[in-house]
C-alpha cells in the first residue's frame, strides 16, 4: 500500500537547515546536540492551482446495443488490439459522459469500452432491479469477447469496479477506485460520513455535491454541461427500482481484491472524502492512494489531464500479463 500526492511537493527549509549547520561547526558539540530538531516541513504555496479544462472532445467511437439476458445494454466501444480499458460511471452519469477520456485513452494504445448500466440513459430492461451490476458486466465483457480489461470507476462506479475485481479476479488487470464510497451501509464507514442522513441533505443539488466550489465559481459551461449529461443520464430512472452492485460488502471483502489497485479521492468532495480514501489504502493490499486538490466528486471531469495522466501512469506501471 502506498500514498502517492502527483499535488504535493516536500519544501524543506533549506537555507534555515544550512544555517542550523553552520552554527553548530562554530559553537561545538555541545551545541549541536541542543541545535539538532527536525526541519519541519512547509506547506507549498500553491499546489497544482485549479484551471478551466477546455470542453470535452466529441465521442465518435461507435456505439449499439447488446441484447443480453433481461437487459439491453447501449454501449460503445472505440476497437483496436489494444489491452481493454472499461469505464465505469457515476450514479449521476451516464455511458455518455467520457468526453475527456474515450479518445485519450484510445490514443494511449487501449481499446476502450463505455456504457450505461441498467435503467441509465439508453439502456433498458424488462426488469430495472433485476440481477446486479456485475454480472451485467460480464454478459456485456463475454459478448464483446473481452477475457481481461483494466476498470476504472467513479463514484457508483467504483463499487462496480470493486465487485468486478473481487469477483473475477483472472479477468482483471488494474482497477482504479475515484471518489467512491465503494462499501453501501458498511458500519465501519458511518464516521466518515458526515453529511450522509442529515435532513437538508436530500435537498442538495447533485452538482453542488459533486463538483468542487473551485469548479463552480471559473467552469460555468463546463458546469452547465454537467448537469445537462446527468440530467439525461437519470430521467430514465425516475420511479425505478436501483438494481444492487453484487458486492463487496464488508471490509474483509475489500481485503480480498488482489488486483492492482488505484485511489483517486478530491480535498473538495464533501462525501467521499480523502481519509476514506487513505482507508481503503490501508485496507486494500495492492493499492495506491492519490488526492487531487481542488477537487471534487467528479476528477474525470473537473480536473481531466490531471485524471488521465494519473490513470495511464499506473495502467502502464502496474498492468499484469
Amino acid at each position: 500500500m502506498t500514498s502517492r500526492d502527483p499535488s504535493r511537493r516536500d519544501l524543506l527549509a533549506g537555507g534555515a537547515f544550512a544555517g542550523a549547520a553552520a552554527l553548530v561547526g562554530a559553537a561545538g558539540p555541545v551545541a549541536a546536540q541542543t541545535s539538532a530538531k527536525p526541519v519541519p516541513k512547509l506547506p507549498p504555496a500553491d499546489p497544482n492551482p485549479f484551471t478551466v479544462p477546455p470542453p470535452p472532445p466529441a465521442m465518435t467511437a461507435p456505439s449499439g446495443i447488446a441484447k443480453l439476458d433481461g437487459v439491453n445494454i447501449w454501449y460503445w466501444d472505440t476497437g483496436g488490439p489494444g489491452e481493454v480499458v472499461v469505464l465505469q460511471h457515476a450514479m449521476t452519469g451516464s455511458g455518455h459522459v467520457w468526453g475527456y477520456q474515450q479518445q485519450a485513452f484510445r490514443d494511449a494504445g487501449y481499446r476502450v469500452i463505455g456504457y450505461s448500466r441498467r435503467s441509465y440513459r439508453e439502456t433498458t430492461s424488462p426488469d430495472p432491479g433485476g440481477g446486479n451490476a456485475v454480472e451485467d458486466m460480464r454478459m456485456l465483457m463475454d459478448h464483446l469477447k473481452v477475457d481481461k480489461c483494466h476498470v476504472i470507476g467513479t463514484a457508483g462506479g467504483g463499487l462496480l469496479a470493486a465487485g468486478w475485481a473481487l469477483h473475477h479476479p483472472k479477468r482483471t488487470r488494474t482497477i482504479t477506485i475515484a471518489h467512491s464510497v465503494v462499501l453501501l451501509g458498511a458500519p465501519e464507514l458511518t464516521p466518515y460520513f458526515t453529511t450522509w442522513g442529515q435532513p437538508w441533505q436530500a435537498n442538495v443539488p447533485h452538482d453542488y455535491n459533486e463538483l468542487s466550489p473551485s469548479y463552480r465559481a471559473l467552469a460555468k459551461e463546463g458546469w452547465a454541461l454537467w448537469k445537462e449529461l446527468a440530467h439525461k443520464a437519470r430521467v430514465q430512472q425516475q420511479g425505478l427500482p436501483s438494481q444492487p452492485y453484487g458486492g463487496p460488502n464488508s471490509m474483509a471483502d475489500l481485503a480480498k481484491i488482489s488486483a492492482p489497485t488505484l485511489l483517486i479521492y478530491g480535498d473538495a468532495d464533501p462525501g467521499s472524502t480523502p481519509p476514506l480514501g487513505r482507508l481503503f489504502n490501508r485496507t486494500i493490499p495492492d493499492s495506491e492512494f492519490v488526492m487531487f486538490t481542488e477537487c471534487g466528486h467528479s476528477g474525470y471531469w473537473e480536473r481531466p489531464d490531471m485524471f488521465n495522466a494519473v490513470v495511464l501512469d499506473f495502467m502502464k506501471r502496474r498492468t499484469t500479463a
